[in-house]
């Protein structure tokens, strides 16, 4: 990806992608001292808008990761959406995008520890197609990796450091022939995929892993329970998930904001229902795409429109 003609906000200001470099000693690339957010953007040719979905959900989420890392946002959430409006104007996307904001220890120096370490604040944005085809089924694999637990490093925090548990639970999936992993906890619960959350279909009610199984609370996650319960009335069950019952589901998906809502065609081998997407997950997804690309006027508060002379769009 040619990314010298992007702009991008860093060290305070507005600047070409090439001049926004950090030092081989930063902090936050020694040690994964930071933490970042994932933010879509669909464009829209016929309307000619770009629409940034659950802007401020994101940026809510990023401040909590930074406290847990002990460093501060040197922006409100109401400036952070501002910022990000501005930012994508300056670049004239007229694409679908993905904004990369990311907070992490700028000192360059050999220590490791949290407490005074300075900090920089940088936001990317880049033109983004699809990160799992929606219109594929997904062959998946329960990880030998465990995901990591909350006594060992939060999860809850978008925490750069700790994607390395991903990224090997991703990798192995992949070598030994299949697309995606889905990560058991330390007690042998089911948790979540690499980098997505896990929705099962049994008997028409939608089941998923409680916060205590290590999950990072996805923004997608909340927005398709809400769809779900708000829009099709379907029972939705936090709890914890065991393994085998991976086996007995009628339907299967992944949710992510670079993912979307993805099915799962089969599980270690075994077929989920009848391997094709079952009819909760294409309702589930058929309303979620109309819902960022803003065709759905009651979730028109999820929407941070850009091109538009519109107020920017409030909080859930």
């Amino acid at each position: 990806m040619d990314l010298s003609s992007t702009i991008v906000y860093a060290k305070g200001g507005f600047r070409a992608y090439e001049d926004a470099k950090v030092g081989l000693l930063t902090h936050g690339l020694q040690y994964g001292t930071g933490c970042f957010e994932g933010i879509r953007g669909y464009w829209d040719a016929a309307e000619r808008e770009l629409s940034l979905v659950l802007l401020r959900d994101h940026y809510d989420r990023l401040a909590l990761s930074a406290k847990i890392l002990m460093m501060d946002l040197p922006h409100t959430t109401d400036e952070l959406v501002d910022l990000t409006v501005d930012l994508v104007k300056r670049n004239g996307f007229e694409t679908n995008i993905y904004i990369r904001p990311c907070l992490y220890k700028s000192a360059e120096d050999v220590g490791v520890r949290l407490h005074n370490v300075p900090s920089e604040f940088a936001i990317i944005p880049i033109p983004f197609t699809t990160y799992l085809d929606p219109h594929k089924g997904m062959k998946v694999c329960v990880s030998s990796w465990r995901r990591a637990d909350d006594t060992m490093a939060p999860p809850r925090a978008k925490i750069t450091g700790l994607y390395v548990n991903s990224a090997l639970a991703k990798t192995e999936a992949v070598m030994n022939g299949y697309d995606e992993a889905i990560l058991l906890s330390h007690d042998g619960h089911v948790a979540e995929g690499s980098a997505e959350n896990l929705f099962l279909v049994r008997r028409g009610v939608l089941y998923t892993p409680d916060p205590s199984q290590n999950v990072l609370e996805g923004c997608t996650r909340k927005a398709i329970m809400d769809i779900a319960a708000g829009e099709f009335g379907l029972q939705i069950v936090e709890r914890s998930i065991d393994r085998g019952e991976l086996y007995s589901a009628d339907e299967m998906f992944f949710t992510g904001t670079a993912a979307g809502i993805a099915y799962i065609e089969s599980v270690d081998h075994r077929t989920v229902g009848n391997g094709q997407m079952g009819p909760v997950t294409k309702r589930l997804g058929e309303f979620y795409s109309r819902v960022v690309t803003a065709k759905e006027p009651r979730y028109r508060d999820w929407i941070t429109p850009v091109y538009k002379d519109a107020k920017v769009s409030s909080s859930r």
